[in-house]
């Protein structure tokens, strides 16, 4: 295999799931896309926010390549941001701004990818000195299983506000069932857990 094709599949499956995850926003209201879902406060438009830093962070602070350049970066993508600042939207910060942002940071990775060898080394100003120095290649693996990750996430939390489910627009990918189907199933889910837990 070539490092050509090596790149186009880190960069396929790569945007498969970012894809993925801007889909799973459609058609919702700003509370639902919003809202917190789990108790430490997982919520769609969140997920976005931060896989968007994450890849302006890994392939381009990174490389020396930021994206921040002549405008300061937002308040959430600073070193003095508050904890989980880039996993929630306030209610200033619009659907499309972060969806732009995160579109961009599509095209700014992967110009990245079309200017570097896979054995290119950056150097991760937030990872601890003695291995800060990595590759294009690690970094890529690693923001493709994390952004996959979140797309999961995504698929959990979209099914919780108005059961869809599915990986690419326009098909499920589930077994068939109508709505009865999957409430029997659900019964048997759960008829099987407690059984399991008398043993």
């Amino acid at each position: 295999m070539t490092e050509s094709h090596a790149k186009a599949d880190l960069l396929h499956y790569l945007q498969a799931a970012r894809e993925a995850l801007v889909w799973k926003l459609d058609g919702l209201s700003e509370y639902d896309i919003r809202r917190p879902l789990t108790p430490t406060g997982t919520n769609l438009l969140g997920l976005v926010k931060h896989v968007a830093g994450v890849e302006l962070g890994y392939f381009g602070d990174t490389f020396g390549r930021p994206f921040f350049t002549a405008d300061p970066p937002p308040w959430w993508y600073t070193e003095d941001a508050e904890p989980n600042a880039d996993m929630w939207a306030t209610a200033d910060e619009s659907r499309e701004d972060i969806v732009g942002l995160y579109q961009q940071a599509w095209e700014h990775s992967d110009r990245t990818f079309a200017a570097l060898p896979l054995d290119a080394v950056g150097h991760v100003p937030w990872w601890p000195e003695e291995r800060r120095a990595t590759t294009l290649h690690h970094l890529a693996v690693r923001v493709l299983t994390d952004t996959h990750r979140h797309a999961g996430h995504a698929d959990i939390v979209r099914e919780l506000i108005d059961g869809s489910v599915g990986w690419v627009k326009e098909k499920d990918d589930m077994p068939a069932g109508d709505q009865a189907w999957w409430a029997a199933h659900h019964r048997r889910l759960e008829a099987a857990a407690r059984e399991a837990d008398k043993g």
